[in-house]
């Protein structure tokens, strides 16, 4: 670890020396079209951002025909979309790490869920129809965005403005569930409603509405009103059915801007018992029935932002937001026969509430060679859980996790071509010890338009409320929560090259070579402590280590009517897990991914074409048994989506017609390769209900 610090500062004092040579005209690159927001002192171009900044815009999210953000992160390399048909969600890892140590925000501010803030987020609760574009920043981010932003964070931009004094957006989209559909009773069917009006040169305000309803996928089940106690009762995939209602209003006068904006998610899952069996009351007489359960989730989101200068010179930003979250869960018997629920029970087993507020101050040079920003983050998190304590008793859990933060950046452009940027972050910890993070990036502008970065950065994560208090404790079952827990601290060093070449006046590539390698140190695992008599005990411990290295090689070919990407990573794991008896092995296991887009836009007929390819190969790691540390792998799939998008009546009608997951993935093969006992055994982990066909149609109204 000394020689990358070693080379990594030999590396920047290199770029430093060599930065004073170059002759700056001789340094003939485009600007960039591109402007980022995430982890800038300021809003910048693409090519003078220090960091790797992944842009998706709003034209590649429409051209997806995406209904929610897994269809559109699960065309990156790097990133890994894991749905559940179990709880109906769906989260993201990067890096082999899951969504505990990716940070998801919405206009700089991280979103909530009943578990935390900003982490573990389901991606199918995001609303896409506001979206201006999605940022993505690959490796440790803990000063810019503080604690749980180790593998990377990624930002969503929301539309605060419109060119029309009057905008008026209204979409439909029926999409099947592998084959099924039905216009009300299968498939997914989502409205949604746009209104946004410039009221004067100041004022601005828009309100959206929208409805996901999944319909669920039966698959080999048969669906709720079942009678046949053969274990097929109920759905694969869950239905669940969402609202989101939001509202904005922007003001803005010369350099002063400000914002609101309130969101109200509500959504509904349904589970259905697989077993159908017999029940007698004197009002029914003999009936058919299922134990059965309905999950109510509700998020409250409200963001106040401004923007603005002080004494003519000194930039600000500053946000502050309340957000709510919270999960219920109804329990009923269903009566089959009468179509009747029974001894309905509801009650609220999570939520989480917190107050959020985040600002900085910046340009407090005059010169452009340097600019300065200091900035506070503070949290105040309410949580709250149900536990299952010994003896089937019920246990309410409220704790407090807070944190108050203090973080410095500066940007020095020691030459047009050469930027350094370091940066620090203190963390004043409720519960923990406090915290620090640390980070050290450069940019360099070679001449043939060649782009050379390189970052070293130290972050942390905290414990989780589940982590910390979790309890499931039942006959054969003990698994509970630490309140001991101390974060984890994690090293990340990253280095790219990227290059543009015009390959006619016409026709651009822009390649791009990257290498990171990341090590977390006292990660947190449930591991086996004890026995309860013939019970094991498993508990939450700082225990583990993870190690990952990362080669990835990006490649887009870019013309007036055509764009062609095409990409490769190569990704090395090592985690070291102990428990009571074992400890795993450490070397690294490999997983290769590969993926591909192509579209094309035919001007005359306002048409785009579009295909999206991604390959994920071999997945690898240690699973924790009685006999040991077993080997388990996830055979190697490949996802392929498709869509057409065409305008019509002078742009007001947009129509898109597409297909997801066209090679017809359903199930992939996991085997468990005992290692001792020099046998395997294989299971199946259900990816995804098959090959889908949707239809969306937009009309808008401007004026």
């Amino acid at each position: 670890m000394k020689n990358l610090l070693f080379l990594f500062f030999f590396i920047t004092f290199s770029n430093l020396i060599f930065s004073q040579e170059i002759n700056v005209d001789s340094l003939k690159i485009n600007q960039l079209n591109e402007v980022v927001l995430t982890a800038q002192i300021e809003p910048q171009s693409l090519k003078k951002s220090v960091h790797n900044v992944k842009v998706i815009s709003a034209e590649d999210i429409a051209n997806l025909g995406a209904n929610n953000l897994g269809d559109i992160l699960n065309q990156y390399i790097n990133i890994t979309v894991r749905p559940s048909s179990s709880s109906g969600k769906s989260t993201v890892s990067m890096f082999g790490l899951d969504g505990g140590y990716f940070k998801i925000l919405v206009d700089n501010v991280p979103l909530v869920n009943e578990n935390g803030l900003g982490n573990n987020t389901d991606l199918s609760q995001i609303n896409l129809n506001d979206i201006e574009q999605i940022e993505i920043i690959e490796g440790s981010m803990g000063v810019t965005h503080g604690a749980n932003a180790v593998s990377g964070v990624l930002n969503i931009i929301t539309k605060k403005s419109t060119k029309e004094k009057w905008n008026i957006t209204a979409t439909v989209q029926e999409e099947t569930v592998g084959k099924e559909f039905a216009l009300f009773e299968e498939g997914r069917h989502i409205q949604n409603l746009k209104i946004s009006h410039n009221i004067n040169d100041n004022w601005f305000v828009n309100l959206g509405s929208n409805r996901n309803d999944f319909k669920g996928f039966l698959g080999d089940r048969n669906g709720k009103d079942y009678t046949i106690n053969d274990g097929t009762r109920g759905y694969n995939w869950l239905p669940k059915e969402q609202w989101q209602n939001n509202a904005l209003l922007s003001y803005k006068k010369n350099q002063f801007r400000v914002f609101y904006k309130f969101e109200w998610l509500d959504e509904v899952i349904d589970f259905y018992g697989s077993a159908a069996q017999s029940g007698f009351n004197t009002q029914y007489g003999s009936y058919k029935y299922g134990d059965d359960e309905r999950y109510y989730s509700t998020r409250f989101y409200h963001h106040l932002n401004a923007v603005g200068k002080l004494y003519n010179q000194l930039n600000y930003n500053i946000s502050f937001s309340h957000q709510y979250q919270k999960r219920e869960v109804e329990a009923y018997r269903y009566n089959i026969s009468d179509d009747v629920e029974l001894n309905n029970s509801k009650q609220k087993d999570q939520s989480m509430e917190v107050f959020y507020s985040i600002g900085t101050l910046s340009n407090f040079f005059k010169t452009k060679k340097v600019d300065f920003q200091l900035g506070y983050e503070a949290v105040k998190n309410n949580g709250f859980a149900i536990v299952d304590e010994e003896d089937n008793q019920k246990k309410n859990v409220y704790k407090n996790i807070d944190n108050i933060d203090f973080f410095a950046i500066s940007e020095i452009n020691v030459s047009e071509s050469f930027s350094v940027r370091p940066g620090a972050r203190y963390s004043f910890q409720s519960l923990f010890e406090n915290q620090y993070a640390i980070s050290l990036g450069n940019r360099l502008l070679l001449p043939k338009r060649y782009e050379v970065r390189a970052s070293i950065g130290k972050s942390y994560r905290t414990p989780t409320f589940n982590e910390l208090y979790t309890q499931i404790i039942f006959d054969g079952h003990y698994f509970v929560g630490n309140e001991d827990l101390i974060p984890e601290t994690s090293t990340s060093y990253e280095a790219s090259i990227k290059k543009r070449f015009d390959l006619t006046q016409k026709v651009d590539l822009k390649s791009n070579f990257n290498v990171s390698y990341l090590n977390v140190d006292d990660r947190i695992t449930s591991a086996l402590t004890g026995f309860e008599g013939a019970t094991p005990i498993y508990e939450y411990i700082n225990i583990s280590k993870f190690k990952s290295i990362n080669f990835a090689l990006s490649n887009a070919i870019q013309s007036e009517n055509w764009k062609f990407s095409l990409g490769g990573s190569l990704t090395g794991i090592s985690r070291t897990i102990e428990n009571l008896e074992f400890v795993s092995d450490d070397e690294f296991l490999y997983n290769f991914n590969l993926n591909s887009s192509i579209s094309y836009t035919v001007p005359k007929w306002k048409t785009t074409f579009s295909t999206y390819y991604k390959f994920t190969g071999k997945t690898q790691q240690y699973l924790s048994t009685t006999d040991g540390y077993v080997l388990s792998e996830i055979e190697p799939y490949s996802w392929l989506d498709a869509s057409t998008r065409k305008l019509f009546y002078n742009d007001r009608i947009e129509l898109t017609i597409g297909a997801r997951n066209l090679l017809d993935i359903n199930n992939v093969n996991q085997s468990n390769l005992n290692q001792g006992a020099g046998h395997a055994v294989s299971s199946q982990v259900l990816l995804a209900y098959g090959r889908s066909y949707f239809l969306k149609l937009t009309y808008n109204l401007n004026f």
